[in-house]
Parts: C-alpha cells; sequence; structure tokens
C-alpha cells in the first residue's frame, strides 16, 4: 500500500491525522527517542525526522537553533539513517519520512540518499529547498524505489501551479498554511479557508497543513478542511521548557475531541 492509500485508510477512522517533527541530535538522540516513543504511543500517524542544516532557510529560529546546536554536537547524515532505521523498526504504526535540504542529498548522492531512505523503512522524504524543476531525477527516483516525494502549495501558489506541482508529487501535499518561516503564528481565517479549498481542488493527494499549528484549537479548525496537521516548532519549545515526558500529553490533547 502506498502512503496515499495508508493516509487515506486511516482517515476511515480517524477525523484528521497528525504529523510531528523533530530534529535529530536536538537536544540529543537519547532525547529524540524518548520524544518518539511518546508521540507513537498517543497516536501520531507520520513523523518527519529532519536531518540537520546549517542553513534551513525554511526554517524559523527555533528550529534554526536546534538544527545548529546538533551540528555542533557532531550529528553526523549517517548517525540519522542509523536512528531512523531503529525507530522505523520500533514503531511500525507510524510513517517515517525524512526532512532535511538538498545540499545534504546532493552531497550524499541523490540515488544512494534515496535507496538508503528506503531500505531504513521510510515512506518519503520532504526536501523544502527542491522545486520541481530542479528536482527532476529526485522524483523519478523516488517513485522508482516507491518513496512519496512531498511537495508544497503555498498561499502565493497559482491554480495551475498547484495542479502542476500535484501531478509530480507523491504520498500527501505539504500545504504551508501562510508565507514566512517555521514557527510564527498563522491567523486561521477567512484567507486560509479559502487557500485550502483551493488546494482540495488542486489534487487528490491527501493535505497535511502546517507552519505555526500549535494548540488543540487549531487541530479543530483544520479538521474537515485539511487531512493532516503538521506539529513541528510548538514540540520543540515543549521539549525545552519541559522535558520530553511531557510531549505524551501534548499529543494526546490536540487530538481530544470536543
Amino acid at each position: 500500500m502506498d502512503m496515499k492509500q495508508e493516509l487515506q485508510k486511516r482517515l476511515t477512522t480517524k477525523p484528521i491525522l497528525l504529523m510531528t517533527h523533530l530534529v535529530l541530535g536536538y537536544p540529543s538522540l537519547a532525547v529524540n527517542r524518548e520524544v518518539i516513543r511518546q508521540m507513537a504511543d498517543s497516536g501520531v500517524d507520520c513523523i518527519e525526522l529532519q536531518i540537520p542544516f546549517s542553513e534551513p532557510i525554511a526554517d524559523g529560529p527555533v528550529i534554526l537553533k536546534a538544527s545548529q546546536q546538533s551540528l555542533d554536537n557532531g550529528i553526523t547524515v549517517e548517525e540519522c539513517f542509523c536512528f531512523g532505521q531503529e525507530m522505523a523498526a520500533a514503531f511500525p504504526q507510524v510513517r517515517f519520512l525524512f526532512m532535511t535540504y538538498y545540499n545534504i542529498v546532493f552531497k550524499y548522492g541523490e540515488a544512494a540518499f534515496l535507496q538508503r531512505t528506503r531500505d531504513i523503512g521510510f515512506c518519503g522524504t520532504i526536501v523544502p529547498d527542491l522545486p520541481p524543476e530542479e528536482g527532476q531525477t529526485y522524483l523519478q527516483q523516488s517513485k522508482l524505489l516507491g518513496l512519496a516525494p512531498i511537495l508544497f502549495f503555498t498561499p502565493t501558489s497559482t491554480d495551475a501551479r498547484m495542479q502542476a506541482v500535484a501531478a509530480q508529487g507523491g504520498g500527501f501535499i505539504y500545504c504551508v498554511a501562510r508565507r514566512g518561516v517555521t514557527g510564527q503564528q498563522t491567523a486561521f481565517d477567512g484567507d486560509l479557508e479559502q487557500y485550502l479549498a483551493r488546494c482540495r481542488r488542486a489534487t487528490d493527494l491527501p493535505l497535511a497543513v502546517g507552519f505555526g499549528i500549535s494548540t488543540r484549537a487549531d487541530v479543530a479548525l483544520l479538521t474537515g478542511k485539511a487531512d493532516m496537521a503538521v506539529i513541528g516548532t510548538a514540540t520543540i519549545k515543549l521539549v525545552d521548557a519541559q522535558g520530553p515526558e511531557a510531549v505524551g500529553p501534548f499529543i494526546t490533547g490536540l487530538l481530544a475531541q470536543g
């Protein structure tokens, strides 16, 4: 079953899915391991594991700081692959993806990176700085391997652009909720609703909405308009403030009804 079908199957029993994000090696792989366990036990559907890069252009200050500290601590791409393999084996109910920037993929070797990603049990990759026009070999190789190359819609995308992007992606579409970088507050207003309606018309792939999603109210507002909510910066802030043990109750609260 490919990722699109898997997510659609899950949506038959859940009103909305949840994808979480963490930066590998921040504050340590040991803390990452405990955070992922709590996420998995709390019912998270997908987890994107970010391989740190020195210039994460889509990310706001919280993820930028986390990436830099992880790099300062000496995290390597090899460690990220080994840790990812451990997590995919430990939590088969979760669909794991790597999120990183293209320089990491290019330096490792595009074909080798994607093959390794598939071999460790991951289902896709998110590379925000690689537009489809420049990523044809990446897109083709991903699909040959059965990996989902996740592509993006943004509020500035035209309807025609959305349709063209969706035709080349797989798994789901990552709908960026607003202009700017990760972690800033998103306004849940009529403009966002109209944007998500445009996203829905452009593709039959599931829609994941991220950038500024942080509360149960946010998730509730997305229910019925999107298929998956993406929680990133909020979790990193929570672990920084309260430790990894706070993650389980936070995730459970996001998905609580009423």
